[in-house]
């Protein structure tokens, strides 16, 4: 006759296992949860370093965070017919954004790769716009520089295919 366990040894067993499996998932890098604190890390002003915004030694962007703490805005041309807000948070294991372009579409997109050193981004979905047809900011890459600088590319789209409008801009945090 097989021996039947008592349910508190195999609810102990359960408890165990799933601390282990807590314990473990803990001391493994967690690449968007370091990702999202560089975004978090760039709380500020920051001034148009090359002039891309047309505001060259002006404060462009300007980053808070929100939410508790759980999303980083990003406000590009305060103020202006144009301001845009792009607001970053964390999606499980990713960093993802929607922009909210002056255009009038709302891009998401999800971090592919997040190396410590930068972000790229690619297309995930949007309201208001077709991308196979609408114009859209469809792609991105944010490189930290350092605690101070920051470079940016993003790949405007349209017609399906990448456009001419690919912004790239450098920016400064704002010191004082």
């Amino acid at each position: 006759m097989a021996r039947v366990r008592p349910p508190s040894v195999a609810l102990a067993a359960l408890v165990a296992a799933t601390a282990a499996a807590t314990a473990l998932a803990q001391s493994e890098p967690q690449p968007a949860a370091a990702a999202f604190d560089k975004l978090k890390a760039l709380a500020g002003d920051w001034i148009d370093v090359d002039g891309a915004f047309g505001m060259k030694g002006q404060v462009a962007v300007t980053y808070r965070l929100t939410g508790g703490g759980t999303s980083v805005v990003e406000t590009l041309f305060a103020g202006t017919p144009h301001e845009m807000t792009t607001v970053y948070h964390k999606d499980g294991r990713h960093v993802v954004l929607t922009h909210y372009c002056s255009a009038g579409n709302q891009p998401r997109m999800r971090a592919t790769t997040t190396d410590g050193r930068s972000l790229d981004f690619a297309f995930d979905g949007g309201t208001n716009l077709d991308p196979a047809k609408d114009g859209h900011m469809h792609s991105g890459r944010i490189e930290f520089v350092d605690g101070d600088r920051i470079r940016a590319v993003w790949v405007g789209w349209e017609q399906g295919k990448p456009s001419a409008h690919q912004p790239t801009f450098v920016l400064e945090r704002k010191k004082g």
